[in-house]
């Protein structure tokens, strides 16, 4: 494939990947808080959320391995945008509070039908965005232009998180004695997911991955867990190993970012907005800029680089003095971009070499393993850190939106992100090597 990506592609890349992660932003953060307000029942939380988890996890498995057998990257993500934007649509009519209700004034069976559908939608999210989409852009990128795709990529989740934010300020986020509209919410979202995957049916470029059927299907499916598999892609799975603990990190403070930033260094309503504005928009034009150029400058000598300076960063925003004003609010703009650019470009040259390593012929059977790796574990283990860093570090408890007692985040969660984003280039110098090593081996056997 020629390294020239053209506008098309382009295109292609930034409305659905920029679409998949408005929606998944949508999963992430206020999923929780519509389901509480259609039931009144915190208990529905953590089972959406096992749920969710496993759905996704489940269906990039099963579906990435389809695209593979079919060779249809296409369909599937033009038809799972489609579908993924009238099961968000379709949330319309689960609140029991809503003149457009199924479910009329029966919480409990608001809640149960939320759970469901949202494994619904996660199921067509997954199909059409980790399973089809990535493989998508795995197949139309080269070892050549990769880093600059992902760090387009990288900045997209930001950029969804402060859209949702904007929106859902209008028509969610009101004051007290306003009605929330729920409807409307869903309506534009999942509006646009529908709009774009049938605008996809016209924009995205044909498939020029060929049909893989030499293996049965539910053989695929294990393909890349098979032993023999991952020792025949050593760089492939050390790379997904270091994406798992640098995710891990990442887990640690992202849930908490906006949250310690109001509550705890008490930078809030214009400053915070100011604030928040300058370090996300600064570190996302810093990323996009240095994708450009991480391709010529090459992956392997980035990677320790952006993870040591986004290990800085976390310890920067430690080090942040709360509730000193001005200071406070200077500390957190400098943290916050050393912070955010560490994990933005580190986020970026990882993937990019995770795509690189991908065997060609089989990039829908690894996307689940990738899934795995990236997204499951990370998830699991970085709230049990978080657990134990709140517990024992915490300040008093206090009641939540839910009336459940928690622990306030704290600044050790930084500290922690740094120490894990460190730990993370360990497993960087192992595959170095290794690729180093590999590369030595193909040129004496071509001398």
């Amino acid at each position: 494939m020629e390294n020239r990506i053209g506008a098309r592609r382009w295109l292609m890349f930034i409305l659905a990947g920029f679409v998949g992660q408005l929606a998944w932003a949508i999963e992430n953060n206020y999923f929780n808080v519509y389901v509480f307000d259609c039931t009144s029942e915190y208990g529905f939380i953590p089972v959406m959320t096992a749920c969710s988890a496993a759905a996704a996890t489940l269906t990039t498995l099963l579906m990435g391995a389809v695209s593979d057998r079919l060779g249809k990257r296409k369909l599937l993500i033009s038809t799972g945008y489609i579908l993924w934007g009238i099961s968000i649509i379709a949330f319309a009519f689960l609140d029991p509070h809503s003149s457009l209700t199924i479910v009329a004034n029966n919480a409990f069976l608001a809640g149960t039908f939320i759970v469901i559908m949202d494994c619904v939608m996660t199921f067509f999210g997954s199909t059409a965005n980790d399973a089809a989409f990535n493989a998508f852009v795995t197949d139309n990128t080269t070892e050549n232009n990769r880093s600059k795709v992902e760090s387009v990529l990288s900045v997209l989740p930001l950029l969804a998180l402060i859209a949702v934010i904007v929106v859902a300020g209008i028509f969610v986020d009101v004051e007290p004695g306003v009605p929330k509209r729920w409807d409307l919410f869903f309506y534009i979202f999942g509006g646009i997911t529908l709009a774009i995957g049938v605008g996809s049916i016209f924009l995205a470029p044909n498939d020029v991955v060929k049909p893989n059927k030499e293996e049965p299907y539910f053989k695929n499916i294990i393909h890349g867990f098979r032993p023999s598999v991952i020792k025949a892609n050593p760089v492939l799975y050390i790379t997904l190993i270091a994406f798992m603990v640098f995710n891990i990190g990442l887990q640690v403070f992202m849930p908490y970012f906006i949250l310690y930033v109001q509550n705890i260094l008490g930078i809030v309503d214009m400053d915070f907005t100011i604030s928040l504005g300058v370090v996300l928009l600064t570190a996302s034009i810093i990323t996009v800029i240095f994708g450009f150029f991480m391709d010529k400058i090459g992956k392997n000598k980035i990677m320790i680089p952006a993870l040591i300076v986004g290990a800085v960063g976390g310890i920067i925003v430690f080090a942040i003095p709360a509730n000193q004003g001005i200071g406070t609010q200077v500390g957190l703009i400098i943290g916050g971009i050393i912070l955010m650019s560490g994990y933005l470009i580190s986020t970026a040259v990882l993937g990019a070499k995770v795509r690189d390593y991908t065997p060609v012929k089989e990039v829908g059977l690894f996307q689940g393993v990738r899934m795995i790796f990236t997204v499951l574990i990370p998830m699991i283990i970085g709230p049990m850190v978080i657990a134990e860093i709140i517990c024992r570090l915490g300040g008093e408890p206090y009641a939540n939106e839910y009336g459940v007692m928690v622990y306030p985040p704290n600044r050790w969660l930084f500290f922690a992100t740094g120490i894990i984003f460190a730990l993370a280039i360990i497993p960087v110098i192992i595959m170095i090597r290794k690729e180093r090593r590999i590369n030595e081996r193909k040129q004496d056997s071509i001398e």
